[in-house]
């Protein structure tokens, strides 16, 4: 783990239960504006957003379905997808996934998945990699928490959840009704209210659903 990466988690953030999965904790930040703001310079370098610094509502929402159906999960090999701040991974974890594999394309956020995970003690692989134009290993389960925000990033990852669908592994998604989710691909498992800071979504709530991959050719979702 950087330690750079690691004190700039630690500065940033604070350690607190998350509103929808009292059950986790994670290092979130109080302002998101602010830390945006101060990231905003190393973006336009190719450093992400600091994802990891807040519990999205298609992670939580994702979260909370495992939680309440660990059958689900229990026994398998995970793979979260874009983790951010290593929620659903740690929700996996918690309720007896053979191991958990969480993956990210930012140093910060990997850090953030592994002090999270330590927080929570719980065993979670933080793996710094772009995955998105190979193969989910040898992954049961794939988690996917609000990655549909853009239309770049939803192709690139569509296709690599269909390429793991078809390879054998059960995927499922969270997400608050981004624009760019492929819904005719996906069947609906469950529909939360999901607490998200104000500044970031412009409101309180998000109605979130959870949703399953349906591999073969797309079909209306229901």
């Amino acid at each position: 783990m950087s330690d750079i990466a690691t004190a700039f988690v630690r500065l940033h953030a604070r350690l607190a239960p998350v509103a929808f999965v009292p059950e986790v904790r994670l290092h979130q930040a109080d302002e998101p504006i602010g830390l945006w703001e101060l990231t905003e310079g190393e973006f336009r370098s190719e450093q992400p957003p600091p994802f990891w610094a807040f519990a999205w509502a298609g992670g939580q929402a994702l979260a909370r379905y495992l939680i309440d159906h660990p059958e689900v999960v229990a026994g398998r090999r995970v793979l979260d997808l874009a983790s951010g701040s290593g929620l659903v991974a740690i929700a996996a974890a918690r309720i007896g996934a053979a191991s958990v594999r969480a993956v990210e394309v930012d140093p910060r956020a990997v850090a953030a998945v592994r002090l999270n995970a330590d927080a929570n003690g719980v065993r979670v692989d933080a793996e710094l990699a772009d995955l998105l134009d190979g193969a989910a290993g040898d992954a049961e389960l794939v988690l996917a928490g609000d990655v549909f925000y853009s239309e770049a990033m939803a192709n690139r990852v569509l296709r690599f959840l269909l390429r793991a669908a078809r390879g054998g592994a059960r995927v499922l998604v969270g997400d608050p009704g981004r624009a760019f989710l492929p819904r005719n691909r996906f069947t609906e498992l469950a529909t939360y209210d999901v607490p998200v800071p104000p500044a970031l979504e412009s409101v309180r709530v998000k109605r979130t659903t959870v949703w399953e991959l349906v591999a073969g050719p797309g079909r209306t979702a229901g």
